[in-house]
């Protein structure tokens, strides 16, 4: 099979050749460390199934850099600090119009990197659903506040994200992805950050309405120990969820069995393994995620959030070389 239909084999939860390989992030200095030019090089020549498209922060804007940008988030040298929206004046002023979104694309660039690997599958990530970017529109403090003492304004508040929110993966559907995979984190080690209830009632709606939005696959991504909230994910019309973060005690096996007829399952792999240099540990760890998640397919392997700085470049390597040898599918199951 060719890496698109490897993975949209798998989306369907049905057995392709091999369990497809993947990552949505690759940090740029992690490119670079790997021995890639860009993000879609270091993709292909991982040996990975999907690409992702190329984006771009618009020039003025200082999201993910250094201030205040567009949606009240303050940055410092590219790390989220604090936000400022507090008010329905600050809501306003911090909501950009949805024409916005064409600067966070240029389209030439992306019909290139299409063709360029028309045999992969093509996916837009990013971590701008309305959860996420409410909180940190208001800062963690005061969000958590108002859930109990402002409700209707969060609600409009998550409101306004998710309107961003579809028009971004509108766009980037329009330009001919395969796969959204929605960046909404929720969840701690200790569980999610809000509870079931508080969820089904505030996030759940948005969720729906984004994949009720798009007629393409969407993944939902979030860290932490978030087994509560996956019957929602399912509800919400998610093709699958990424991450499963083993830190937080997600067991990838009990997950399967749980939720594995609804969901596509991506990701597992211990990211604490791949910081070190133990490439031992590094096949035992991409071995158990094969055994626990990849029977009757649908599940794709990754690492449990992404490849930051910190990891040992000869282990990301060696996760994907070892999974493309033991990922095989057959009649006698998968076996190291």
């Amino acid at each position: 099979m060719k890496p698109r239909e490897r993975v949209l084999t798998s989306l369907e939860h049905e057995e392709p050749d091999r369990v497809p390989k993947l990552e949505i992030w690759i940090n740029d200095d992690m490119v670079g460390e790997l021995g890639y030019e860009d993000l879609q090089s270091a993709h292909v020549g991982l040996g990975l199934d999907c690409v992702m498209i190329p984006t771009r922060i618009p020039k003025r804007s200082n999201y993910w850099r250094n201030g205040l940008d567009e949606w009240g988030q303050i940055w410092k040298n590219g790390i989220y600090v604090n936000g400022v929206v507090d008010t329905d004046t600050d809501l306003e002023k911090y909501s950009p119009p949805s024409d916005y979104v064409d600067q966070f694309f240029d389209t030439g660039e992306i019909k290139d990197s299409m063709r360029r690997y028309a045999d992969h599958c093509l996916i837009y990530g990013s971590h701008i659903g309305p959860f996420m970017m409410a909180y940190m529109a208001m800062g963690f403090a005061r969000f958590f506040r108002a859930l109990h003492e402002r409700s209707m304004f969060v609600r409009e508040l998550l409101k306004a994200r998710t309107e961003w929110c579809i028009a971004m993966c509108q766009k980037a559907a329009s330009l001919g992805v395969d796969l959204i995979v929605l960046g909404d984190d929720a969840g701690h080690r200790g569980g999610p950050m809000i509870p079931p209830k508080m969820w089904r009632e505030l996030v759940l709606p948005c969720h729906r309405s984004i994949v009720e939005e798009l007629d393409i696959p969407v993944i939902w991504h979030t860290d932490g120990a978030i087994e509560s909230l996956l019957p929602m994910a399912i509800e919400a019309g998610f093709r699958g969820v990424h991450g499963l973060e083993p830190a937080a005690r997600i067991d990838l096996g009990k997950v399967k069995r749980a939720f594995g007829d609804n969901l596509v399952l991506a990701g597992n792999v211990d990211v604490a393994v791949l910081c070190g240099s133990d490439l031992n540990a590094v096949r035992s760890e991409v071995t158990r995620c094969i055994e626990q998640g990849a029977s009757g397919g649908g599940y794709m392997l990754s690492s449990c959030n992404s490849i930051f700085k910190g990891m040992n470049p000869a282990s990301i390597v060696e996760m994907y070389r070892y999974a493309g040898k033991v990922g095989v599918y057959n009649r006698s199951r998968v076996r190291a």
